[in-house]
């Protein structure tokens, strides 16, 4: 299998029990989560997985180390220094109540953590795949220069590199996305994002209606091809999420593949999933970017979003940021068995 360099920040995600809301909770559950999610997934695929990152050096940051571990995730690449490990609070919806994320993660280890930390031509030396999200270069200044060196230097390894655009809101605005992440697309090769991300990172703007569950893959084709002329992307890549309710969501994805010259072999679209109930839908994203590196690096284009699209549509029935299935359960989801049958 492959070698994959993922790079992010872990963080420390505190949620309330079940359904409750944050002002009626006396208690968290903790579990580890956050840019790592793609990591865990690569592993479970059975590629080797590896995680950039920068934690403190005390107990909280060593059980973030070990959490990855666990999964089979290799952590040689983590340097460690700082004070605090980045921290988010989630409230899970219901029906028509959305659920809640509360970021504190200014002045993490990760977010003032400098190139000098990592010898990114060491790391990517013999990788096959580098991934980085968005939300890294929204952490600060730094942590942008970070994700800058780590592609110049999987450019200059002959790495294929992966970008989940990942927009937070909370994080930076629109102006400021597009400032930092427009020059960083010339080093990607495989664009990941929906039709929020693709307008307020990039500045594209498909024709969807996500909140009126208007998600029609026609809608996106001429983006993604503008996306691919200008940034030279070989592929782009989107879920096509429609949401009913924060318990019930319909899933499907789409592919645009740039150097097919084939016009009615260009956009695959998966099978349509319907969720519900939702059990966790944090980390979706992430499942799906995971599931199209390792659909790209074992099968055709189409077989890829097929299966990108299974293993994100199985996020949401597990707790917790990681996706904790294995590539033979994707598979038989994405071959038709959704019937939830007990297995013997």
């Amino acid at each position: 299998m492959a070698k994959i360099i993922t790079m992010g920040e872990i963080m420390l995600r505190l949620s309330t029990p079940g359904n409750s809301r944050f002002i009626q909770t006396d208690c968290f559950d903790a579990v580890y989560g956050g840019e790592a999610n793609v990591a865990v997934s690569c592993a479970n695929y059975g590629h080797q997985a590896s995680f950039i990152t920068r934690l403190p050096a005390h107990e909280i940051g060593q059980a973030a180390v070990n959490a990855l571990r666990r999964y089979g995730v290799d952590t040689s690449y983590i340097a460690r220094g700082g004070e605090r490990i980045g921290i988010y609070y989630l409230e899970t919806g219901s029906a028509m109540r959305p659920s809640k994320v509360i970021y504190d993660r200014a002045h993490s280890a990760m977010a003032e953590a400098v190139p000098e930390d990592f010898d990114f031509d060491a790391i990517m030396q013999g990788a096959d795949w580098f991934h980085w999200s968005g939300i890294t270069p929204a952490l600060s200044a730094g942590a942008a220069q970070l994700v800058q060196a780590a592609c110049e230097a999987a450019r200059r390894h002959h790495v294929t590199v992966s970008a989940d655009l990942n927009y937070r809101r909370k994080l930076w605005t629109p102006e400021q996305a597009q400032e930092t992440m427009r020059p960083l697309m010339k080093y990607v090769d495989v664009c990941i994002g929906n039709e929020e991300d693709a307008e307020l990172c990039l500045g594209f703007h498909p024709e969807a209606d996500v909140r009126a569950g208007k998600t029609d893959a026609e809608g996106y084709k001429e983006t993604f091809r503008a996306m691919a002329s200008e940034f030279g992307f070989r592929y782009v890549a989107s879920t096509l999420r429609e949401s009913y309710s924060a318990s019930h969501n319909g899933w499907k994805a789409l592919i645009y593949d740039s150097r097919e010259t084939n016009p009615e072999c260009q956009f695959h679209q998966s099978r349509h999933y319907d969720i519900a109930p939702i059990v966790d839908r944090v980390g979706g994203g992430d499942a799906f970017a995971a599931g199209i590196i390792h659909g790209l690096l074992t099968a055709t284009p189409a077989q890829a979003v097929e299966f990108a699209a299974a293993a994100s549509a199985l996020k949401h029935t597990v707790e917790g940021d990681f996706n904790l299935v294995s590539a033979a359960e994707v598979e038989a989801l994405a071959g038709g068995d959704g019937s939830g049958r007990v297995q013997r």
